[in-house]
């Protein structure tokens, strides 16, 4: 098919009229903005009701969290970073999963301006990985260590959603031998993020097998988003983009993932836009996102406006984003990646985040090939922290932090409004503690360096004692200790996969 013709029937828009009220969508950006004018000073008293209603889990409204946008007083932003942390905790626990990504294709008929595969950026290397390539670079991305892929594909009919099935076969095919221990190891559970699709599309996806889909609307500002998406390009179509997640509702993928690339726009607005897009996904379909993603703007080959744009955000602004974020949606997961640099990122995650990606190449190949980081002629943008794995889960043992590689709630029923229910009431957070244990009992034995490994017996040897002293796990008897403790024994005579 003719890259024209596959264009036109790429989007059809009588599947997002049944969400339109009077053709219009749920992000009205005068009432956004005006939620950001009126709420700029609020009291200390205001401030801390608003932290104490997120310390109950409970979501924020625009206002609410408009007001925290706005906060100045020192004491009071200590007071959201702590509760920003304690809330992370308090729903998930003190672990960090893990996840590598994937980019199998960098063909793309758009040309966003801050975009490095942007379709009018001449330097940009072109190439669609075969399912061979796909293959090797998942046995480089298990020989690391990991258990989680999210797979990134550019828009363009060479990968089309016949490719993504495909690619997503591969690499749940691969089976790989740990460096240290030799036990067999594979990928657990693929996530994606891809293009807006249709639902017919969306169900073929549904059928791989895949975990969470992720489709960030960029930024939620319209003007903004026309600006910097040209409108004959299919990213240029606003709605389109924005009801991407509906249609995987609608198509049976109840694990969804928003995200903005802050930098775009006035960073408040856009933490605004995530929390209206979260609550309109929760009115809709009774579930919320699963996890919600902050990647800022870094340099990308062919684009000024990654390098010169009037909104990028500082350091400073940055924490307070993902603090606020973190009390204004309590219960999605929080995604820090690499490209953020290592200390400003290790700062990122004692603000609530629970997931991050390591050992990172986003080169087209560039795994199995090794390419240098400074390369920009196949990257989407440039990474702040191309540190090993293991170097990072040392790194979070030191902080106490337990390293989860866990997949069990995607394969024994715990996704959508299971688990959404189940992390709002905070119990979900003990099975991940679980989890989190028995997976990283494995990394160590399977993948760890000697220093990585004597920080880890370390940690597993309290996280043990906490779970034998909390209520929680020792009902009925201490029937949950016991499954935990047995499977732990296993693990440690080789067996793996094992999961609460």
């Amino acid at each position: 098919m003719l890259v024209k013709d596959w264009i036109k029937q790429a989007i059809k828009p009588e599947e997002n009229e049944k969400y339109l009220q009077n053709g219009n969508d749920f992000i009205n950006d005068d009432e956004l903005q005006s939620a950001l004018e009126k709420n700029v000073s609020a009291s200390k008293e205001e401030i801390r009701a608003i932290i104490a209603k997120s310390k109950s889990i409970q979501a924020l409204s625009i206002d609410e969290t408009a007001k925290l946008l706005h906060v100045k007083d020192p004491e009071l932003w200590n007071e959201i970073n702590t509760a920003a942390l304690e809330i992370k905790k308090k729903v998930y626990d003190n672990r960090i999963v893990f996840f590598a990504p994937m980019y199998c294709s960098n063909l793309c008929v758009n040309n966003c301006s801050y975009c490095g595969f942007r379709s009018e950026n001449k330097n940009e290397v072109r190439r669609v990985l075969t399912q061979s390539e796909v293959v090797k670079e998942t046995e480089s991305v298990l020989d690391n260590g990991h258990k989680r892929m999210i797979m990134v594909y550019g828009e363009h009919p060479k990968s089309n959603i016949d490719y993504m099935v495909e690619t997503i076969k591969s690499v749940y095919s691969v089976e790989r031998k740990a460096p240290v221990s030799g036990r067999v190891t594979s990928i657990r559970r693929v996530n994606i993020n891809a293009a807006p699709m249709i639902v017919v599309d969306l169900k073929k996806l549904k059928e791989t097998g895949i975990g969470t889909y992720q489709v960030f609307q960029e930024t939620y500002h319209k003007k903004t988003y026309a600006q910097v998406h040209p409108p004959k390009t299919l990213k240029g179509n606003y709605q389109w983009r924005l009801y991407a997640l509906h249609r995987a509702q609608e198509a049976g993928i109840d694990d969804v993932a928003i995200g903005a690339l802050f930098g775009l726009y006035d960073w408040r607005f856009e933490v605004l836009g995530l929390v209206a897009h979260a609550a309109e996904l929760e009115e809709k379909f009774g579930v919320g996102p699963h996890t919600v993603s902050v990647p800022r703007l870094t340099p990308a080959s062919g684009s000024l406006l990654s390098t010169k744009s009037k909104y990028l955000v500082n350091d400073d602004d940055f924490k307070k984003l993902v603090a606020v974020l973190r009390l204004a949606l309590p219960y999605p997961g929080l995604i820090i990646t690499a490209r953020e640099q290592p200390e400003i990122k290790k700062e990122i995650i004692q603000l609530g985040c629970t997931q991050t990606d390591a050992s990172t190449k986003i080169g087209i190949g560039a795994y199995q090939e090794c390419k240098a980081e400074e390369e920009l002629n196949s990257e989407q943008f440039t990474i702040g922290d191309p540190r090993s794995l293991d170097s990072i889960v040392r790194e979070m043992a030191e902080m106490g932090l337990i390293s989860s590689f866990c997949t069990a709630g995607y394969r024994c029923g715990r996704t959508g409004d299971t688990i959404m229910g189940m992390l709002k009431h905070c119990v979900e957070g003990k099975f991940c503690k679980l989890n989190a244990v028995l997976t990283f009992r494995e990394y160590l034995n399977d993948y760890a360096s000697p220093e990585t490994k004597a920080l880890g017996e370390k940690l597993i040897e309290n996280e043990i004692g906490q779970i034998r002293n909390e209520k929680f796990f020792m009902k009925n008897n201490g029937k949950l200790f016991n499954e935990f403790m047995t499977n732990y024994e296993k693990i440690k005579k080789g067996k793996r996969d094992i999961y609460i």
